[in-house]
């Protein structure tokens, strides 16, 4: 009887034990991920909603110059975009939230007018035959809030290119043609305007 009693205890402590060990593994998981819970995955609670016009950069060098732009990129999602989204006849920050920005390293020549080394906004005025683009000094402001055309060191007309393939996000591109020359670009859903640069 003795020895009965011995392996009845004998099960009850280990029991015992191996429900305290469980414990503390539980708690040891639960401290190394203190987001973790029940039924939902961390890493879901973490992400942020993609924007649906992300920054993006264009850049390559030209002669010596590396000619960089910063914009945002909208998409077309299924909208009107000349004359609907983008109004025409109005200063456009060509793109999306922050002001476009361009940066040239060394003195460039567009249009046959020198623009000194620096940072710039480019806006644009988008209408069906002509488009105006600007190359403005408050390159740091949101959308065209703060836009003024006193702020303006270049302002020149371009025809619209039409394209067959349609554009989804819109994308500037930055080409290099020959040592001290390069074309930039703007595309967007059916539509591409570009322009030649000189880096002096």
């Amino acid at each position: 009887m003795k020895t009965i009693k011995l392996m009845f205890m004998a099960i009850i402590l280990f029991a015992i034990v191996a429900c305290n060990a469980k414990k503390d593994k539980q708690e040891d998981a639960h401290q190394a991920d203190p987001h973790e819970h029940s039924g939902h995955d961390s890493h879901k609670v973490a992400e942020k909603p993609k924007s649906g016009s992300p920054r993006k950069s264009a850049m390559t060098n030209i002669g010596d110059a590396h000619i960089h732009i910063d914009y945002s990129s909208p998409s077309v999602r299924g909208r009107v975009i000349w004359g609907g989204l983008v109004a025409y006849d109005q200063v456009w920050v060509t793109g999306a939230h922050r002001a476009t920005s361009i940066n040239f390293p060394l003195n460039v020549k567009i249009e046959n007018r020198v623009i000194p080394a620096g940072k710039y906004a480019l806006f644009t005025i988008p209408n069906k035959d002509e488009w105006t683009v600007i190359i403005n000094k408050n390159w740091e402001q949101h959308l065209a809030d703060n836009y003024s055309e006193e702020e303006d060191i270049l302002r020149f007309n371009i025809v619209p290119e039409q394209l067959n393939e349609m554009i989804e996000s819109l994308d500037y591109q930055i080409e290099s043609s020959q040592r001290k020359f390069g074309i930039i670009s703007i595309s967007w859903e059916k539509i591409k305007v570009s322009f030649e640069i000189e880096v002096l």
